[in-house]
This record gives C-alpha cells, sequence and structure tokens, in this order.
C-alpha cells in the first residue's frame, strides 16, 4: 500500500513539474512489468489492463513506444472487441432460434427449381405441402437458386447513370452508435456525397438534394429496403426524376459495389482507429475520400 502511494506521489510530481512524457512512460512501465512478474508462463490480461492502454492511447500520443507485452493492433482491437460484446450481449436472443431445414428438402427445392424453370416460390411451396413437407414460403424463396447474370447486365449497361446508396454504423469508444450516409457513383466508383447524423426519411431525401444539385440527377438510384426510405423519401426522389431501384430482401450482392466501398472504408480507414464522437468521424472520412479519389479504378 505505501509503495502505491508513493508511486502515485511521484507521479503527480513528474506531472505538474513539467516531465508528462517522463511521467507516462514510467507508468506504462512499471504495468508491463507488473504484468510481466505474475506467476504464469505467459501474462494473462484482464479487463483493467485492457481499459488502461485504453485510456492511455488517448492521453500519450507515443503509447506504442513503451508497449512490449502485446502489439499496437491489439490495443487498438480491444474497444472493436469490447463494442461486439456489450451489443452481443443486449441483442442476445432469450428464445431458440428458428430449426434448421433438413438437407433433403434442400436438395429437393433446388431439383425442382431446375427441371421446372417457370416455376416461383409459391408453386413450389405449394408441391412441397401436398407431399407432405412443413416449410414456410420464404425458406422455398431463400432456397432457390439466384441467377445474379441479368441484374448485373443492368449494372454494367447502365454504369454512367446509376449511384448506390446505403448506411453503415460506426461504434465510438463511449458505446455509442453513428451511422453514415454515402452516395457511390458507379462510373469512378467514387463516393460523392456522404453525412454522418442519425438519420430520418426527411433527412435522408435531403441528402439526395445535396448530393445531386442543378439538375445533375442520374437516371437510376439502387437502395436496399431500409425502412429509412420512406414516403418522403421517395416523393423526393420522384420529383428528380430518378427511378428507384430496390435490391431483392437480405441480398446486399445486388447493391455489391456500395458494400465493397463500405468494406474498404471500415479496413484502411475506421478499423485502425478508435472513434471518439461524431465530429471525430467526420473529420476522418473527409480525409480519407480525397485520398481514395487519387487511387485509380477500373471502369
Amino acid at each position: 500500500m505505501l509503495n502505491s502511494l508513493f508511486l502515485a506521489i511521484r507521479f503527480l510530481i513528474l506531472i505538474f513539474s513539467g516531465h508528462k512524457h517522463v511521467a507516462l512512460e514510467n507508468i506504462a512501465l512499471r504495468h508491463q512489468l507488473a504484468v510481466f512478474t505474475r506467476e504464469k508462463k505467459r501474462p494473462r490480461l484482464r479487463n483493467r489492463d485492457r481499459w488502461f492502454w485504453i485510456a492511455l492511447k488517448k492521453l500519450w500520443k507515443d503509447w506504442r513506444t513503451a508497449l512490449e507485452f502485446v502489439r499496437p493492433e491489439t490495443v487498438t482491437g480491444w474497444q472493436s472487441k469490447r463494442f461486439k460484446r456489450y451489443w452481443w450481449r443486449l441483442s442476445e436472443s432469450k428464445k431458440p432460434g428458428r430449426p434448421r431445414v433438413y438437407l433433403e428438402i434442400r436438395k429437393l427445392v433446388r431439383t425442382m427449381a431446375a427441371a421446372n424453370p417457370i416455376w416461383g416460390a409459391p408453386r413450389i411451396h405449394g408441391e412441397l405441402l401436398k407431399l407432405g413437407f412443413e416449410i414456410s414460403e420464404r425458406t422455398v424463396s431463400r432456397l432457390m437458386p439466384k441467377d445474379r447474370k441479368t441484374w448485373m447486365t443492368f449494372l454494367r449497361n447502365h454504369v454512367g447513370q446509376l449511384v448506390s446508396i446505403d448506411l453503415f454504423t460506426v461504434a465510438t469508444l463511449r458505446l455509442q452508435v453513428l451511422y453514415v450516409f454515402i452516395v457511390l457513383a458507379h462510373d469512378r466508383r467514387r463516393v460523392i456525397h456522404f453525412n454522418t447524423p442519425h438519420p430520418t426519411a426527411g433527412w435522408a431525401a435531403q441528402q439526395i438534394i445535396e448530393a445531386f444539385p442543378e439538375d445533375r440527377a442520374p437516371r437510376f438510384m439502387v437502395r436496399d429496403r431500409d425502412g429509412i426510405y420512406g414516403e418522403a423519401f421517395r416523393s423526393r426522389v420522384e420529383g428528380m426524376n430518378i427511378e428507384e431501384i430496390c435490391i431483392a430482401p437480405r441480398s446486399p450482392w445486388q447493391n455489391c459495389f456500395v458494400e465493397r466501398m463500405i468494406g474498404s472504408i471500415r479496413r484502411e480507414c475506421l478499423n485502425h482507429v478508435i472513434v471518439l464522437n461524431e465530429n471525430h468521424l467526420r473529420r476522418l472520412l473527409k480525409d480519407y475520400f480525397p485520398l481514395l479519389s487519387r487511387i485509380p479504378h477500373a471502369p
């Protein structure tokens, strides 16, 4: 106890005497030494150890120089894992999930769809009910093979007249969820507009006006079926003579270009930092998008 009190007093003296760098390095090295001297072959980190380094990363810009027992990427990843655990506990279902579909039924649905190309999910569902299989029509639709050639041909043929829109979420240090709305032009795979406030239907409609001023609206807009695109959004888009192309439910591959862009934003920018708040997120994206525009893309 006396030793801890002495170290705390010495730390405060160094801070107030203008030796902040030395004080922070001292406490960082002493903390790692305490971890190494535990009676285990491999140091086992506790949650308070991880919180210590997350906090130290915010206070000291040279924290990497004193790090010895893990990599800097590990410290950055602790915040992401903490966020996932937090929201996983909140969203964990207390009831058993949907029962699995037997392999024989999966094969039967694919065989019936291949043998009867003009049959849709309702017809195949009806035939399965006659055979005594208890299965929902939505499950049959999900099990049927998807023909992607026609959709990809449409995207390639209208690449100069297409934009995609989507929302994605970002976790902050305080376990808050921020939303990012982006508008992607297909011709050069470039983000032409983004914004970060909490979305509403009216706000989303306003973003389309800001993205395409002075009658420069595209012919087609690809989007998912998110509830944010309500009546106010649809009426505003229709007034701008933009034809909405809604992808099928649970089919992110149909909006593949903007999904790939969101993945690039996460891998190249957001996964390497811990976002503090909305202003911090906006600064990160503003710095990232000009850099992205200088990278050549395939036409």
